[in-house]
C-alpha cells in the first residue's frame, strides 16, 4: 500500500474472537535448530511471513532443505558447503542468528538487507564470532562470514545491553563448536546496562534444552552451551503474543471484549506481560476455555511501568497511554532506540504530530492526556508502529497509517483482519 491507510473508527464495543498466527520469535528459533539438528524434524503451524520466509531461504543457502509449501514446515538439515547470500530484509534475528550458523560452512557467506537494516547493531555478534575462531569482514551490513567448516567457540565476554540477540545468536550454534560457548555478558561501561528483553534468552535456552544440548544458566549475566549433538525435535509454534497486542488493545479501547484463541497459560513469550500491564489499566484480563480475554471498561488508567524485559509491547501501550485519562510513565526502554527504528523518537514524534502531550527520556516516555486529533501516523518501516496507529484510529477519526503493509513482517493480512473486526 503507498498511499496513508485510513484506519477504522471503532463506533462500538468491539466484541470478538482471534486466531494469531504463530510466534515470529519461536518460529525462528526453531528453524535454525532444525538445521543444525541430527536429523529431519517438522515446525508445526510456523508462521509465514516476510522474517521467517527470509530465515528459510538463509538456512536454505547454507545447504539446509526447509520446505515451506504447507502449514507445517519441514526442514532437513545438509552439509553447509560452497558460497552462500544472504538478505536478511528487516529482520534481526536473520542478521544476528544466521552468522554464528555460518561460521559451520566451508563457504563463504555474504550477508546485507534492506537499507535501514545496515543502521541496527550487530557489532557485538561479529567481535565475538572473531573471538571464537570465525573469520568475518565488516563490522555492520555488509559484511562476510568465511566458515572453515568447524568453529573452535570458548569463552567470549559481549556487552548485551542494546539487543538480548547478541546472546541468544551465540548460544543457538554453540553446541555444533568444538568447544561449545561461554557467553558473559558485561555491562559495567558507562553507556551500557542489563540484558533487555530476557524473557527471549530464557526462550532461546529452554528451546536448546527441547533439542537435548545442555545449557547453565544459573549464574547471573553468564551462560554456558557444552559441546554435543542437537536431537532433531518437531515444534508445535504458539501463537504470537506480541501481535495480541493491538487487538487485546481494541477491546480496551472501544469498550468491548476481545479473545485470543489458544494463549498458552505458561510461556517464554514477552508478549504475555500484556495480561499484567492491561489489568493495571484498568480492563478485566481472564483466561476461558477459548484462550485469553479482555474485556475494557470504558476507562484507560495511566500507568508507571519498567518494560525493560518486554519492550517490543511498547509501541502498543503507548498507544493506548495517550488514551488514557491520566498520565503515564514507560521506563527502562532505551533499547528500542536500536529496534527497527528509534522507537521511542519515533512514538513521540507520532503521538505529538497528533495532538498527545509527549516528554522523550533516555529510556522512556512520558505521556500525559490530551485531546487528540486525526492526521497521518509514520511507520517508520516498523510493523510495531504500525500497531501503535491503528490503535490511535481506533478511537480517533480521521488517523492515517502510511505503510500499514509493514505488518507483514510478521502478520500477513493484518490490515483486513483489523478492519473486519472494526466493521464487526
Amino acid at each position: 500500500m503507498t498511499e496513508p491507510w485510513p484506519a477504522p473508527r471503532a463506533r462500538h464495543p468491539v466484541d470478538a474472537v482471534v486466531s494469531l498466527p504463530g510466534s515470529k520469535s519461536l518460529t525462528n528459533r526453531a528453524l535454525l535448530l532444525a538445521a543444525i539438528a541430527d536429523g529431519p524434524s517438522v515446525v508445526r503451524r510456523a508462521l509465514r511471513s516476510r522474517d521467517t520466509s527470509l530465515m528459510a531461504a538463509a538456512l536454505t543457502s547454507l545447504g539446509s532443505t526447509v520446505d515451506t509449501d504447507g502449514e507445517d514446515w519441514a526442514v532437513t538439515p545438509g552439509p553447509f558447503t560452497g558460497d552462500a547470500g544472504v538478505d536478511c530484509g528487516l529482520a534481526g534475528t536473520v542478521m544476528r542468528f544466521v552468522p554464528p550458523v555460518a561460521g559451520l560452512s566451508t563457504g563463504t557467506v555474504t550477508f546485507d538487507g534492506d537499507p535501514h537494516m545496515r543502521l541496527r547493531p550487530v557489532g557485538e555478534v561479529l567481535g565475538a564470532l572473531r573471538t571464537l575462531g570465525v573469520t568475518v569482514e565488516g563490522d555492520a551490513l555488509p559484511f562476510a562470514v568465511r566458515g572453515t567448516g568447524s568453529v573452535r567457540g570458548g569463552t567470549v565476554v559481549v556487552d548485551a545491553s542494546a539487543s538480548s540477540q547478541f546472546i541468544s545468536a551465540l548460544l543457538l550454534a554453540g553446541a555444533r563448536y568444538d568447544e561449545g560457548v561461554d557467553v558473559r555478558h558485561d555491562g559495567r561501561s558507562s553507556n551500557s546496562g542489563p540484558v533487555p528483553s530476557l524473557p527471549h534468552v530464557e526462550m532461546t535456552v529452554a528451546m536448546l534444552r527441547e533439542h537435548g544440548v545442555e545449557v547453565d544458566d544459573g549464574d547471573a549475566n553468564r551462560w554456558r552451551v557444552l559441546p554435543g549433538p542437537v536431537r532433531a525435535v518437531d515444534h508445535l509454534i504458539e501463537p504470537d503474543l506480541s501481535n495480541a497486542a493491538p487487538f487485546l488493545a481494541l477491546a480496551a479501547v472501544s469498550g468491548g471484549s476481545v479473545t485470543v484463541r489458544d494463549w498458552p497459560r505458561s510461556t517464554t513469550q514477552a508478549g504475555d506481560a500484556l495480561r499484567e500491564i492491561l489489568t493495571a489499566m484498568g480492563c478485566d484480563v481472564a483466561f476461558v476455555d477459548e484462550g485469553l480475554r479482555v474485556t475494557g471498561s470504558g476507562t484507560l488508567l495511566g500507568i508507571d511501568v519498567d518494560l525493560h524485559d518486554v519492550g517490543e509491547l511498547t509501541p502498543a501501550v503507548a498507544a493506548l497511554c495517550a488514551l488514557a485519562e491520566a498520565p503515564s510513565h514507560l521506563r527502562g526502554i532505551g533499547h528500542i532506540r536500536g529496534h527497527e527504528t528509534d522507537r521511542l523518537a519515533a512514538l513521540a514524534t507520532e503521538l505529538t504530530g497528533l495532538g498527545s502531550t509527549v516528554t522523550e527520556h533516555a529510556d522512556g516516555l512520558s505521556i500525559e492526556p490530551a485531546p487528540l486529533h486525526g492526521g497521518v501516523f509514520h511507520t517508520y518501516a516498523d510493523h510495531r508502529m504500525a500497531h501503535a496507529g491503528v490503535i490511535i484510529g481506533a478511537a480517533v477519526e480521521d488517523v492515517l497509517v502510511e505503510d500499514v503493509a509493514t505488518t507483514g513482517k510478521t502478520f500477513p493480512d493484518f490490515a483486513e483482519l483489523w478492519a473486519g473486526l472494526i466493521a464487526g
